[in-house]
């Protein structure tokens, strides 16, 4: 979604095609999974974790911040089509972390809103140093 707003506001895609904008996901950032990775190897003995943010936030809400960021509205690009509907949709995927918050006093230090900027930050700068 960062990538394809990225290119709208270049002028390089005219619409984002998405399915289930209601589907909530637990978006969270990568660096913070690789410290929460190393803190996992740190530990005496191996353990399984769940290493997420604990909060969900639809696709809707991530479309929203992303054409919101490049001072777009969103409503005007993104299109539901509903062949990218997935049949066996799941509406809400979300990690519980309280295993890592305790044991590895691990939890997430970039919000939804600062992932979804980092990330068309990221695609834009790219954009514009390709054109």
């Amino acid at each position: 979604m960062s990538e394809s707003a990225a290119k709208i506001k270049l002028g390089l895609q005219k619409k984002l095609l998405l399915g289930n904008l209601k589907a909530e996901r637990d978006w969270g950032y990568a660096g913070d999974y690789v410290r929460a990775m190393h803190l996992m190897l740190q530990q005496e003995k191996a353990e399984d974790f769940v290493i997420a943010t604990g909060e969900t936030h639809s696709v809707e809400e991530f479309a929203k911040l992303a054409f919101a960021r490049l001072d777009l509205d969103y409503k005007e690009f993104v299109k539901v089509d509903e062949n990218l509907i997935r049949p066996a949709e799941v509406d809400q995927l979300v990690g519980d972390n309280s295993k890592a918050k305790r044991i590895l006093n691990w939890q997430p230090s970039v919000t939804f809103k600062q992932l979804v900027e980092m990330m068309v930050d990221s695609d834009l700068s790219y954009m514009r140093n390709s054109i």
